[in-house]
């Protein structure tokens, strides 16, 4: 367990309200990058909100399709992203989709950016970013303009609620298999 996990009361769900524009004033990190939004009790996170370019909507939901086929094949295959959930939406403003990605990560901001723009380089995959209005052409060799596209369109938010707060996916993940394994045991005893 992380020592910050080991601080903080996991057993009692614990929620943070996060002052307008995502930063706890008092508490202002700074990364490589600009200031870091605030772990909360779900840990890191963004939300970003940007307009598709026309006419590549399918795009969106063909690249949905390829990452479950990914995942299914190699189930670790996003792991260095440390997500635990991870939730895109396209909606209609006034005529014109929009994009609203949600992640929700162990990393801080910077460091998933970063593990992303590695994760797609190495796998010669692409992101569906690149069918976003003024994403970074160069955004695999140039992470300061993928983190500034990123920041950009990020919307703050102003609550974050957890049940089980400040855990990592990777203590979930060792809970559930001491779980299983306990069940596993029960089993063979009967």
């Amino acid at each position: 367990m992380s020592n910050e996990s080991k601080s903080q009361d996991w057993s009692k769900p614990a929620a943070m309200a996060i002052p307008k524009g995502g930063f706890l004033k008092d508490k202002v990190e700074q990364g490589r990058y600009g200031p870091i939004f605030p772990k909360s009790p779900a840990c890191y996170g963004f939300s970003i909100l940007a307009k598709v370019i026309p006419g590549r909507e399918d795009v969106f939901y063909k690249y949905a399709q390829d990452i479950e086929k990914a995942v299914a094949a190699q189930p670790d295959c996003l792991a260095v992203l440390k997500l635990h959930y991870l939730r895109w939406v396209l909606f209609p403003i006034k005529g014109e989709t929009y994009f609203m990605y949600q992640g929700i990560f162990d990393t801080d901001f910077d460091k998933y950016t970063e593990d992303a723009i590695t994760l797609f380089s190495a796998t010669g995959l692409q992101t569906v970013f690149e069918n976003l209005e003024g994403f970074p052409t160069d955004w695999q060799t140039n992470a300061p303009a993928f983190i500034k596209f990123v920041r950009d369109h990020q919307c703050p938010s102003f609550l974050e609620y957890a049940e089980y707060s400040y855990v990592t996916a990777d203590e979930i993940k060792k809970a559930l298999k001491l779980k299983a394994s306990f069940s596993t045991m029960l089993d063979q005893m009967q």
